[in-house]
């Protein structure tokens, strides 16, 4: 990779990103305190991830997702929301595309007014896990925890959430950690606050993660398009839930919106 990086800065409902345009594989994917330095907030760019675009033989393009703490991480909803945004400003697709990540193949669409329509992979059900909520995997790991009404805006997410996300269930890879809050009246959104492994940290949202909450409140009552507020904005989930329990056809709506670009 060259000294000099050019970079684009996007966010998806708070969940931002430093994007790279590496057609060229340049870019060390081995560099990990490189990553940990871009994305630091205080020494570098700051971000919650970092994110390279790629070149692919099948695919409009490739999406290479690191967490925050420089390692290659497992699908992000929001980062992939974003590379479709970033796709479009470099000429690579107009409004549909099909890509790869992490997880496997993606298809999304961005509208009229900028919304970017991401289809995440089918979710073969969820597990139930005693007293600690719901465990779903949406492309990356899921846990959901449902809190009483009125709680969730004074619960320690940072916390709580890190006791989870290391805890006996889950110490050898760990989990992302959502604590989500009913609506207190029809039409009112799902609330959402994730712990986010990786970044070690609560984020303003998380794209798997408002997914998973959706598919799990599913159970709840909850029916689909299911509308999900975070601290960063709000999201919408879609998706069809079959007789086996799997869920299928579920789409990821909102934002992605282009912050600065510069180079380093």
């Amino acid at each position: 990779m060259s000294t000099t990086l050019h970079f684009s800065k996007y966010q998806g409902t708070g969940n931002d990103f430093v994007m790279v345009d590496d057609r060229a594989k340049r870019f060390d994917v081995a560099d990990h305190q490189l990553v940990r330095h871009l994305c630091d907030r205080r020494r570098g760019i700051g971000a919650d991830g970092l994110i390279l675009l790629r070149q692919h033989p099948e695919y409009d393009f490739e999406m290479v997702y690191f967490n925050a703490d420089g390692h290659l991480g497992s699908m992000c909803g929001n980062g992939g929301r974003c590379t479709v945004a970033f796709a479009r400003q470099l000429g690579v697709i107009e409004t549909d595309t099909r890509f790869l990540a992490a997880d496997g193949p993606h298809e999304a669409r961005i509208d009229a007014d900028g919304l970017v329509h991401l289809r995440m992979q089918d979710v073969r059900g969820q597990q139930g896990i005693d007293e600690y909520g719901v465990f779903l995997d949406t492309g990356s790991p899921h846990l959901v925890r449902f809190e009483p009404t009125g709680s969730l805006a004074g619960l320690d997410v940072f916390t709580e959430g890190r006791a989870l996300r290391n805890g006996a269930l889950f110490r050898e890879k760990g989990t992302n950690v959502n604590f989500v809050e009913a609506p207190v009246a029809p039409g009112q959104p799902w609330q959402v606050r994730t712990y986010e492994r990786g970044v070690e940290d609560e984020t303003l949202s998380c794209g798997t993660g408002v997914t998973a909450v959706a598919l799990a409140a599913s159970r709840h009552g909850a029916a689909s398009p299911v509308q999900l507020r975070t601290p960063g904005g709000e999201l919408q989930v879609a998706f069809e839930a079959q007789p086996d329990g799997s869920f299928t056809n579920i789409y990821l709506s909102g934002p992605a919106t282009f912050v600065f670009e510069g180079k380093v």
